[in-house]
């Protein structure tokens, strides 16, 4: 048997699941990725899962020492319990107890976090962190909603009940803001997600001014925030202003969590941040006009896209049962 400990992690995400083993001198051993079956149920979610952690578990624990399993999962989550609270990206999820169901399979005591908090955790420990010699950072993950994760010194900074870090219900539009899945409105993840982006192109097109985002629709009615940003790329006004809108609304965001936090380095992550290059001037236009400390810390405080991409909220996983350790 080897010296070196494996990890098993864990990135549950509202439509893939994915499940990796992981050695601190490898990296990754070997991922698996399924479907998560949100229509049938966090029982048979928790079995797909649990499933798959077994096979990895009998895969590799005669090459090497079974260190601890790692769990990131869609938030608001109550922690030390593990209950999820009224999750809006986990429909039918209401009070689950994910923590007990899975410990209740794997036969031992499990790590488990907001998945944005685990995917700052990979940035911190291997990603932008790394790059910058940094050991703090706040990251946003911009994919169906809007998550967040702040990292103090290598620590993941839980709050009072696991909860802290949840920037995307920054209230950003106090009047004119889109109704969030939270229940309130004008938040950041309704206006800086992929769900928000295509909502705001469903509005346009509704309002019958948008040539472009009507012909998007008429001829892929499924249309997603990439096809969105391919069309703003390819020169069409209406859905270069999307962007724009989405760009002033991380500015604002970004400028509270600036004066708040003053830390070193802001990540942001996810599918939507592939679109950095459209709305990444009105973000620091927005950014430099309402934050006074990023103006007098421009040249110290860093804002970035993620360098670990899909792979951070597993790899996130794969460490945090040496962080719990720690």
């Amino acid at each position: 048997m080897s010296t070196d400990n494996f990890t098993i992690g864990v990135d549950l995400g509202g439509t893939n699941l994915r499940i990796g083993a992981y050695t601190p001198s490898k990296g990754l051993l070997e991922a698996i990725q399924l479907r998560t079956r949100l229509c049938d149920g966090p029982e048979a979610v928790v079995n797909d899962m649990c499933a798959a952690i077994r096979r990895l578990r009998h895969r590799y624990q005669s090459q090497y020492l079974l260190a601890g399993i790692g769990v990131g999962s869609p938030g608001p989550l109550e922690l030390p319990a593990g209950i999820l609270r009224q999750p809006p990206n986990l429909p039918g999820w209401d009070n689950f107890e994910l923590r007990a169901a899975i410990e209740g399979d794997a036969g031992m005591p499990i790590s488990l976090q907001n998945d944005a908090n685990v995917a700052a955790l990979a940035e911190c420990q291997l990603g932008r962190g790394k790059s910058f010699a940094v050991d703090s950072l706040c990251m946003l993950t911009l994919g169906t909603g809007v998550g967040g994760g702040i990292i103090l010194r290598r620590k993941i900074w839980d709050g009072m009940t696991g909860m802290a870090g949840e920037v995307g219900h920054l209230n950003i539009w106090t009047e004119g803001g889109m109704a969030c899945g939270c229940g309130s409105c004008g938040c950041l993840e309704a206006h800086a997600s992929a769900t928000g982006v295509r909502k705001m192109a469903q509005d346009e097109i509704a309002h019958g001014t948008a040539p472009g985002l009507a012909t998007l629709y008429a001829d892929k009615p499924d249309f997603d925030a990439r096809d969105v940003a391919d069309l703003a790329n390819a020169g069409d006004a209406d859905a270069k202003a999307i962007f724009g809108k989405v760009g002033r609304s991380l500015g604002i965001g970004l400028a509270s969590l600036v004066n708040v936090l003053n830390l070193p380095l802001y990540v942001l992550g996810g599918g939507l941040a592939n679109a950095w290059g459209l709305f990444s001037t009105p973000l620091f236009d927005e950014l430099r006009k309402r934050s006074y400390v990023y103006r007098l810390t421009a040249d110290k405080t860093h804002i970035v896209t993620a360098e670990l991409g899909p792979d951070a909220g597993l790899l996130g996983a794969c460490l945090l049962p040496s962080q719990t350790e720690s």
